[in-house]
C-alpha cells in the first residue's frame, strides 16, 4: 500500500508537471491546438523497446489527426511504479493509460485468465488471426463498466522453456527440473502439471537464479536470450511455444468517455495501426535473438518437441478456468468461432 501511494502522488505530481507547462482541456470537445487534452501514459519498458516504438507511433498518429487537440505523454522505464502499480492508478484516475500483461487485468474481468493458459493458440498465425479480429476488438470494450476500455493488443511473442543444457521434447524431460515462471496461478499450475517444478520469480531475479543453479531453466520468447543475457548461461532452447500472452493497451473508462465519438475512433484506429507496425518489428526482433544467440552464444534450438504431449498434460487447466471463471467459458468459444469464421458482435458483447 505504501508503495502504491507513493507511486500515485510521483504519477500526480509529473502530472502536475504536465499541466503547468500547458493547460490541458479536461475532454476533447473543448480540446484546442493551444489548450490540448492531455492523456498520461506510463509503461515499465525501455525507450528501446518495440513495444515502446509502437506506443509512440500511436501517440503521434492520435497527435496528428487531432491536429494537435489530443496529446498522449509517455513515461517509460516505470517512472511511475510497477505494471501492477500503473494499473491500479488507471483505475484510480491518477493516470489515462497503460500497457499491462494482459492477465493481469483479470483481477477486473474474469475472461481475461484466458490468456494465461497454455495452448490456447495453435502457432503464431493463429494468435494474429484471432487477436486481430473485429469480434476480439469488440470483446475489449466490454471491460467499460469495470473501468478501463483495452484499445488494442501487442504480441510478447511465444514462451518455450530453455534450461542449462538439457532439452525439453516431452512433458518428461521436466521431472526434476526446477523452472522459473512468473508470479502468476496459471503458470505455477502450468509447469505443475508438465512435470517440473515452478518457481515464482521476479524477471530481474532470473540470470542470477540460473548462475548459481538455484533453478535448472525457465522459460520466455527468444529475446530473453539475447536481451536478458539469458543466452549466456542456457545453451538449450526447446521450441514448444506452450503459451502466447498478449500485451494489452488500457485506457480508463474515465478518459475514454472524456472523448467524442469521433475521437474515439481516431484513438481505436490509430492503436490498431500501432499493433500492425509492431506485428513486424516483433517478428523481426525474434529472427535476430534467434540468429544472436545461435551464432555468438551458441544455444541449440530444438524443434523436434512433442507439443500435443504438453497439450494434453495441460488440457484439464481449460476446464479448471472454465468452470472457476464464467468469462474465460465465454472468451474460449469466442476463439473458437473466431477460427470457424461465426464469432458475431452480440456474442463478444456478452463477456
Amino acid at each position: 500500500m505504501k508503495a502504491l501511494i507513493k507511486a500515485a502522488l510521483v504519477a500526480m505530481a509529473m502530472v502536475g508537471l504536465c499541466s503547468c507547462s500547458e493547460q490541458s482541456a479536461t475532454n476533447s470537445q473543448e480540446a484546442t491546438p493551444e489548450k490540448p487534452m492531455v492523456l498520461t501514459l506510463a509503461h515499465s519498458l525501455s525507450e528501446t523497446h518495440t513495444v515502446h516504438i509502437a506506443i509512440q507511433q500511436f501517440a503521434d498518429e492520435v497527435a496528428e489527426r487531432t491536429n494537435g487537440r489530443i496529446k498522449i505523454k509517455i513515461f517509460p522505464n516505470g517512472q511511475l511504479g510497477s505494471e501492477l502499480e500503473q494499473m491500479e492508478q488507471v483505475m484510480a484516475g491518477v493516470i489515462a493509460m497503460t500497457k499491462v500483461s494482459s492477465p493481469m487485468l483479470a483481477t477486473y474481468q474474469d475472461a481475461y485468465h484466458t490468456f494465461g493458459l497454455p495452448y490456447i493458440f495453435k502457432d503464431t498465425e493463429d494468435f494474429y488471426n484471432v487477436m486481430d479480429s473485429d469480434a476480439m476488438y469488440e470483446f475489449f470494450k466490454t471491460s467499460h463498466d469495470k473501468g478501463f476500455v483495452t484499445l488494442t493488443y501487442y504480441t510478447s511473442g511465444a514462451r518455450s522453456f530453455y534450461t542449462v543444457d538439457k532439452p525439453i521434447r516431452n512433458p518428461e524431460d521436466l521431472h526434476g527440473l526446477k523452472i522459473r515462471v512468473q508470479d502468476m496461478a496459471s503458470q505455477t499450475e502450468m509447469v505443475s502439471m508438465m512435470g517440473g517444478t515452478p518457481v515464482a520469480m521476479s524477471y530481474g531475479d532470473v540470470f542470477t537464479s540460473l548462475q548459481t543453479g538455484v533453478i535448472d531453466g525457465t522459460e520466455n520468447n527468444e529475446t530473453a536470450l539475447t536481451l536478458g543475457k539469458h543466452g549466456e548461461i542456457c545453451k538449450v532452447y526447446s521450441v514448444d511455444q506452450h503459451a502466447m500472452i498478449p500485451d494489452a493497451l488500457v485506457i480508463s473508462s474515465r478518459s475514454w468517455d472524456s472523448l467524442s465519438p469521433e475521437d474515439q475512433l481516431i484513438m481505436e484506429e490509430a492503436a490498431r495501426h500501432s499493433t500492425v507496425a509492431h506485428q513486424d518489428m516483433w517478428d523481426q526482433a525474434i529472427e535476430d535473438a534467434v540468429v544472436e544467440a545461435r551464432d555468438q552464444m551458441g544455444v541449440t534450438f530444438v524443434y523436434d518437441v512433442d507439443k500435443e504431449a504438453f497439450r494434453k498434460a495441460t488440457e484439464p487447466m481449460l476446464s479448471k478456468y472454465s468452470e472457476e471463471y464464467p468469462g474465460v467459458k465465454h472468451l474460449l468459444k469466442l476463439i473458437d468461432d473466431i477460427r470457424a469464421g461465426t464469432a458475431t458482435k452480440a456474442e463478444a458483447d456478452q463477456i
